[in-house]
């Protein structure tokens, strides 16, 4: 055992080593695990007296993953390998050469040093870290249930120190608030991203299952360092050939290498498979033939795949095949799915995206109408996954009222991660921000302070035990093959903020923003202050040059990128969202438009319905509103439109100049890519201000206001971007 351990940490001293040249390199793979030698000396030292050692009571690949990490970012960051040693089970600690334990709770030697109600609390995936001293020795305990739970308090540890915290008196208590923390990554099997804009696939399917790539297991360590714990790997527009034994003994090899650091992986379901792959004439699920083929086909998953974690089905939504098609409910299909996983300890997680291109139709209300009257329909191990707002993903929306109407149904967030209508990876926009407005906004479902986060956290049978009631999250990943992960380097920034969003939805998006930016870059308050700013206020500024006051998908429909208040499409056009005419602008929700309004609690209703009592920020997603109607601004309508506007772009200008003051305060590489995104965001800025601000003026008819200097186009010269046509760089420099 002694042979073993040194062996390890001679081989994590030589990798430590060489790892530094990449950590110096600076082209952002490292993320947020960057393990900085800590310059201030004081600080190294006590970190170096108080981590001389760590001991554990068993190995485990887990355990073992924990150690490695330990030993690679304590030798990073204070310049010393940990001496390791083992403690016999069940044996005392030995305080004086022992200054870390790494230790599950069933030792008794551990657990005494914890209350009762610590050590039930902090559950399955939970942990303890806390400082102790004896015989006039300090000694830091990181205590946990499971094994995983030492990984994520090993994790935390070292956030401790990579933001220099003191670890004098340490006494934490830590552990998720849902059970499924996941990322889907929408990858197809040929490699590319759909909607991906940090390079291709991190799956490299064609030398799967023998070739486990290094990024592989990074990919699992980051996710682990924010309690990520699950991880769909293949798009929701799936092709089924995700389920043939070839593809699934691929699929295997990843299960195996992400299982040490606690990640189960998921497959989106095909509903049609059962006819394309089993050759079946339906794919109804109350068929008999298919019931027995989803059963089957389960049955082989899990024996390749022993701790696969279940479906993801996307169903009767955007041409997707689903129960829709055989006049079968929702209910009828995920229930059918959801009893072919459960004696193996799978779940299904059925998207509640759906909507139809019919015209005159309110696409927010669609998804509540089918999903309602469903509710306590559900198996025990269905969730419905439903997108933060009923439409897709916008920059700004009403929050998805099938939040507030599920009582008996298991229901998860989906956020997205990348950044889809948000600029793709050109745009700095922190999520964080947009995270923690959806999360805490008030459902009413139980009266006043009923907000999402507790409508995800809370269990839907008050009888069950807190470890088999459902519970989750999920963020549509950004990440890619790009050096850098996730094309942008603020774009790192939403990838760490879901996850500790998914730990607790109650976090704050401004601590996250400042641990991450410590982590990422530099712990000098001279950078971190300034840019935390920067990054909390880059959700809104994006908002107020491309959608402000509540309107929503005025992208190009083809690419959703760039300004587009004028596309058309088959069946419904940019107007079916914005309603732009000669009397004004917006759409009517309330009971004298499409009563979107009737799907939330009357409190909420009565609220929206009223221009008054509405959010300025969604008066133009709930209400029709006439072009010279003075509204919460002050101003006009029309006036505040523009200024909106124009404001998003002087927003960006300040931005840039904002980060222009931090040069030589971090590395060269990033620092001069950061202002190269930053020159092109504000070159788009302008793109989405002139073409939308003309485009809309042909219905006001109204000049801009005096303090707007007018456009030098017609806003159809500026068309949105194709990958065939020139970016219309030419913009006027106001």
């Amino acid at each position: 055992m002694k042979q073993r351990l040194y062996k390890l940490v001679v081989i994590l001293a030589i990798f430590s080593i060489f790892n530094l040249g990449a950590v110096r390199a600076e082209n952002g793979y490292n993320l947020w695990l960057r393990y900085l030698p800590i310059e201030n000396v004081q600080l190294r030292q006590a970190y170096q007296r108080q981590l001389s050692s760590i001991a554990i009571y068993k190995h485990s690949p887990t355990i073992d993953a924990a150690l490695k990490e330990l030993i690679n970012g304590i030798n990073q960051m204070i310049g010393k390998v940990p001496n390791i040693s083992s403690i016999p089970g069940g044996a005392a600690i030995n305080f004086k050469t022992n200054r870390l334990v790494l230790a599950k709770l069933d030792q008794p030697a551990i657990a005494a040093q914890f209350s009762t109600v610590e050590r039930r609390q902090i559950g399955q995936e939970g942990y303890l870290i806390k400082t102790i001293r004896q015989n006039r020795v300090q000694q830091i305990l990181i205590a946990a249930n499971t094994d995983i739970g030492l990984l994520y308090g090993s994790f935390h540890l070292l956030k401790l120190m990579q933001t220099h915290q003191s670890l004098q008196a340490l006494n934490i208590q830590q552990w998720p608030r849902l059970k499924l923390r996941i990322l889907d990554h929408w990858d197809n099997l040929n490699g590319t991203v759909e909607r991906g804009y940090a390079g291709y696939s991190l799956w490299n399917w064609q030398t799967l299952p023998g070739i486990i790539q290094k990024r592989y297991i990074d990919y699992a360590r980051a996710n682990a360092s924010i309690g990520i714990n699950g991880a769909v790997l293949n798009n929701v527009n799936a092709s089924v050939k995700s389920l043939t034994r070839e593809y699934l003994i691929k699929t295997a090899a990843l299960a195996k290498a992400f299982k040490p650091y606690g990640i189960k992986v998921y497959l989106t379901a095909k509903f049609s498979a059962p006819k394309e792959l089993g050759h079946l004439k339906t794919a109804d699920p109350l068929d008999p033939a298919v019931i027995k083929w989803w059963q089957d086909k389960v049955k082989e998953i899990y024996h390749y795949i022993p701790n696969f974690g279940g479906f993801l089905v996307k169903a009767s939504s955007e041409g997707q095949p689903g129960p829709g098609d055989y006049g079968r409910t929702h209910a009828d299909g995920a229930n059918m799915m959801a009893a072919a996983l459960k004696p193996y300890g799978g779940i299904v997680m059925w998207r509640t995206f759906v909507y139809e291109n019919k015209k005159g139709a309110d696409r927010a209300k669609q998804g509540y109408e089918e999903f309602k009257p469903l509710d306590g329909k559900f198996a025990d191990n269905v969730l419905l996954q439903a997108k933060y707002g009923p439409i897709d993903f916008q920059p700004r929306e009403a929050f998805n009222p099938l939040f507030g109407a599920m009582p008996h149904t298991h229901m998860m967030m989906e956020f997205q991660i990348t950044q889809e209508y948000f600029g793709f990876a050109t745009h700095l926009v922190y999520l964080g921000s947009l995270f923690q407005e959806y999360l805490r906004k008030d459902t009413y479902q139980k009266g006043p302070g009923t907000t999402i986060a507790k409508v995800l956290e809370e269990r839907v049978n008050p009888e069950t035990a807190d470890s088999n009631r459902l519970t989750g999250i999920a963020g549509v990943a950004n990440i890619g093959t790009d050096v850098n992960w996730c094309g942008h380097p603020f774009g790192q920034a939403n990838w760490y903020a879901f996850g500790r969003f998914a730990w607790n939805p109650m976090s704050s998006a401004d601590s996250i923003a400042e641990d991450w930016l410590k982590m990422t870059f530099t712990n000098d308050p001279g950078f971190v202050n300034p840019i935390k700013k920067l990054m909390l206020g880059s959700r809104e500024v994006a908002v107020n040059y491309m959608t402000p006051l509540g309107l929503s998908h005025i992208m190009n429909f083809a690419t959703h990128y760039g300004p587009g208040p004028w596309s058309k499409f088959p069946g419904w056009d940019a107007r079916d969202y914005h309603h732009a005419d000669s009397v004004g602008i917006g759409l009517d929700r309330t009971a004298t438009g499409s009563d979107a309004v009737s799907q939330y609690a009357p409190a909420l209703a009565a609220k929206y319905s009223n221009l008054k009592t509405t959010p300025l920020n969604l008066i133009l997603w709930f209400h029709h509103i006439g072009w010279d109607q003075k509204i919460a601004t002050g101003e006009t309508m029309w006036n505040s439109l523009v200024h909106y506007y124009y404001k998003g772009v002087k927003q960006v200008a300040a931005m840039q100049q904002i980060w222009q003051s931090m040069k030589g305060k971090i590395d060269e590489d990033r620092f001069n890519y950061v202002t190269q995104l930053l020159k092109q965001q504000h070159l788009e800025a302008k793109w989405w201000r002139n073409g939308c601000v003309l485009y809309f003026q042909q219905y006001s008819k109204r000049p801009l206001p005096k303090d707007c200097k007018e456009p030098g186009k017609a806003y159809w010269n500026y068309p949105t971007f194709k990958p065939d046509l020139p970016f219309p760089y030419h913009l006027d420099d106001q």
